[in-house]
């Protein structure tokens, strides 16, 4: 038997010598946390953060787990400490206009101050000013006022009843007006005395009457001119008043802020509004015995004069050190941009600046926001808030109802805030390709990809760093240390994860499941560290957790209610291996391939095809491999084969090309009549030259087929045929590879469908002659005769055919009698 070429087994996986590692536990490091392997996107999002022109927002790409939004944060927050704290906001009463509050920013911490000097104005107004009007010299001064508006219509009433005497009549002066009662012979006289006196008299009377109503509106006149004039006074008195109760607080403030022009007209609209409401100011005094206790629980919200001097602080960064940094993951539309609350009032619901909400926007204004891509997505109009904000450089409350046209509930306009702000969105490739395909403003808003990898190379760097992420999550979850061989066990897990000798995975959700478990474990035992033991017992639980399908699987095989063989020699029949993902668990299992050949001209049957159960990769590959039976054995004459492929007990889909070369090797067994060797399973994909090429999980799929193998008993001649491109690609349990050591189980390299064939039937598979024919015996040569044998069938029935049925034909049309001259009886056609 011809020795072919196997894999030793230091090449099936990688392996870390523990005496390698320089130290002794992970405690000795110190405990840092730093996203490893991942300089690119480190670069990209470093070059990013600097950028402050408009669209150079970051979006972080890479597969979950890698750690982006940790390595986002804890970057971002070193950097934003040495920034300097954005501004306060808050909202204001706009007196101009109530429905759009005027929003005012002052320096970090000066919002709370400014809110609290407000509140300090309130007091000293609900003090001060009823105090001020209940002095004696105001009342004094009112008094003296009203003394001289009351004298002065003395006057004007004394001058009216001379007028009115003059002209005969006496002036009567009620609640309701002035009267003119006429005198005749020094005696008032009534309506029927009146009427009982001479029409001469009468109409003297009457004259007279019309000439006093013309004084009497005259005067009129003069005492409302009096009126207004002591009202002006009063209200000037009034007002002087005031000012001094309140003048010297409000410009202390003016004074305190004036840096702050919106403030200043602010305090200049609350001066002049307290002008003009004086009287529902200057009630009752809280001290006074007579006032009502309840006074302000009876007033409405609205109705109480103060509310509009108080200060509705939104964003207050007075306790932040450098620029926010704000990580959120529910980005709703109204946590992105902020809210109106309502007050449901006997059924109607209503507003005002006091109960406008800061959204995360204005949280990170002057800072850094940092989204999950795909949160924000999944919520209504989040995606489309953050992108007007982008746009246009401010925030802008509304109702989002009111702003997708359903319904109006507030007339609230709160002043748009400008913004000044870095967005960071951390989702995974497939997503970020989808936004750059679909939505144009992505690109121009998202400028900077830092895309992070899944793998990095195994250095000494890596592996320090790798060991200094353990020591801070033992420290922060209060894990126990691990072991130098514990860590190097971790280190071959992590390039088995990723499939590459070469490298170990950034995944890290995935290393620090491993470590809590394997410290659960050691506790579990008294342990004080974590050994190798401890790690492989975690590797090993978490399997067990997860493999009920693959067991299931396992011992259908064994009982062969799935027909897999792993002894013995069959024509057309081939163990193939496929891989299976149940999400959290990944495994191997062989398939039974079959190939039936005839003579024909459909070619390659796939019947997975025929039923629709074949995806689009794998049809892709069983149409190569009619190009290269064609290349290889029809250059001189026709091929003329039907050749049916089946995966056997399959009854879902199929995708992939990874069993093309299986395929192709049942193919060539059946048409070589040569028995196929069950106990080796095969997987690779194939070229049209017949260039054996990678394959996916071919880690799991030999464990797969070993398993099977083991639970039969290992015979000593099983093993797997793979692409030699995938050996970097191995790392396998330490189970498989103390069978490869002890010749029990075999792995064979190969490059070539013949070196593949080979393998399988221990017949060599013949290289082509000078003269295009193969050596006699080989594989191709049984498979060139098989097919130059189907080619001359076809062409001796084939053509004798067709010319006989011309005839009889053309016999038929022309109704004349024809020689038969094609050697064949009709009977035999």
């Amino acid at each position: 038997m011809k020795k072919f070429k196997e894999l030793n087994y230091k090449q099936l996986k990688h392996f870390c010598d523990p005496k390698k590692l320089k130290f002794k536990t992970t405690s000795d490091f110190e405990p840092e946390y730093e996203s490893i392997g991942q300089d690119r996107a480190i670069v990209a999002l470093k070059f990013g953060l600097r950028m402050k022109v408009k669209g150079y927002n970051i979006y972080m790409s890479g597969p979950s787990g890698t750690g982006k939004t940790n390595y986002a944060a804890k970057y971002i927050r070193k950097i934003a400490s040495e920034q300097e704290a954005p501004d306060d906001w808050c909202y204001v009463y706009n007196f101009k206009n109530p429905n759009q509050p005027t929003a005012l920013n002052l320096k970090a911490g000066m919002g709370t101050i400014f809110q609290k000097d407000m509140e300090d104005l309130i007091k000293v107004i609900q003090v001060e000013l009823p105090k001020a009007f209940d002095s004696e010299d105001y009342e004094r001064e009112e008094s003296e006022i009203i003394r001289e508006f009351q004298d002065r219509r003395v006057e004007l009433l004394e001058e009216l009843d001379e007028q009115a005497e003059k002209l005969g009549f006496r002036v009567k002066n009620t609640n309701t007006g002035i009267y003119f009662l006429p005198v005749v012979d020094g005696k008032v006289i009534n309506d029927q005395d009146f009427n009982e006196l001479d029409e001469h008299i009468r109409h003297e009377i009457n004259v007279k009457s019309d000439s006093i109503q013309l004084e009497t509106m005259d005067m009129v006149r003069r005492l409302k001119e009096v009126e207004r004039e002591v009202e002006e006074k009063l209200s000037q008195w009034q007002n002087k008043v005031a000012i001094f109760a309140l003048g010297i607080h409000i410009d202390d403030l003016k004074s305190k802020y004036s840096d702050y022009p919106k403030i200043q007209k602010f305090l200049d609209d609350i001066q002049e509004d307290i002008l003009k409401n004086l009287d529902g100011f200057i009630g009752p005094d809280e001290s006074d015995e007579q006032a009502s206790p309840l006074l302000p629980l009876i007033l409405k919200k609205e109705e109480n004069p103060y509310d509009k001097y108080k200060i509705n602080l939104v964003v207050d960064n007075s306790g932040l050190i450098g620029a926010p940094v704000i990580i959120n993951f529910n980005p709703t539309y109204y946590n992105l941009m902020g809210k109106f609350e309502y007050e449901n009032e006997f059924g109607t619901v209503s507003t005002d600046f006091s109960m406008i909400k800061a959204g995360l926007f204005h949280q990170a204004n002057g800072g850094y926001l940092i989204l999950q891509a795909k949160d924000l997505l999944m919520n209504v109009q989040a995606w489309e808030a953050l992108k007007r904000v982008l746009k246009t450089r401010q925030i802008t409350i509304e109702n989002m109802k009111e702003q997708m046209g359903l319904i109006a509930m507030s007339a609230l306009k709160p002043d748009p805030i400008p913004i000044d702000i870095k967005v960071i969105l951390v989702g995974n490739s497939d997503l970020y390709q989808v936004l750059l395909d679909f939505d144009d403003d992505f690109s121009k808003l998202f400028k900077i990809k830092a895309d992070f990898n899944s793998e990095m190379d195994i250095t000494d760097l890596n592996i320090q760093k790798l060991c200094q992420f353990i020591s801070s999550f033992c420290q922060r979850e209060k894990a126990l240390p691990l072991s130098k061989g514990a860590v190097a066990n971790l280190i071959e897990y992590s390039s088995r994860l990723v499939e590459d000798q070469r490298k170990m995975t950034t995944k890290y959700n995935d290393l620090v499941e491993l470590l809590a478990e394997s410290s659960t474990w050691a506790e579990i035992e008294g342990a004080s560290i974590v050994s190798e033991e401890h790690i492989k017992k975690a590797i090993k639980e978490k399997v067990f957790r997860s493999n009920k399908y693959d067991q299931m699987l396992l011992e259908l095989m064994e009982e062969g209610t799935i027909m897999i063989d792993t002894e013995g020699k069959v024509v057309g029949q081939i163990n193939g291996l496929s891989v299976l993902d149940m999400g959290d668990f990944v495994f191997g299992k062989p398939s039974r391939i079959t190939a039936n050949t005839y003579l024909g001209k459909s070619g390659i049957v796939n019947i997975e095809r025929e039923v629709e159960m074949s995806g689009t990769t794998h049809t892709k590959g069983v149409l190569i491999l009619s190009a290269y039976i064609g290349e290889k054995f029809a250059q001189d004459v026709p091929l003329a084969l039907t050749a049916s492929i089946c995966f056997e007990q399959l009854y879902s889909g199929i995708e992939g090309d990874s069993a093309s070369s299986t395929e192709l090797f049942a193919i060539l067994s059946s048409l070589s009549g040569l028995p196929v060797n069950q106990g080796i399973a095969v997987t690779g994909s194939v070229n049209q030259k017949g260039e054996i090429q990678p394959i996916g999980g071919a880690t799991h799929k030999i464990e797969g087929f070993f398993e099977l193998c083991k639970s039969r008993g290992l015979t000593g001649s099983q093993g797997i045929i793979l692409p030699h491109q995938n050996i970097i690609n191995l790392n396998l349990s330490d189970e498989v590879i103390q069978a490869v050591k002890d010749g029990k189980f075999h792995i064979y390299p190969i490059k070539t469908i013949d070196e593949g064939i080979e393998i399988l039937t221990e017949v060599p598979a013949g290289v082509k002659k000078d003269d295009g024919t193969y050596p006699k015996g080989t594989v191709n040569y049984l498979v060139s005769s098989k097919l130059r044998k189907y080619a001359i069938t076809v062409i001796k029935f084939g053509d004798t055919g067709v010319e006989k049925r011309e005839k009889v034909t053309a016999k038929k049309e022309c109704k004349c009698e024809e020689p038969n001259d094609t050697g064949i009886e009709d009977d035999e056609e």
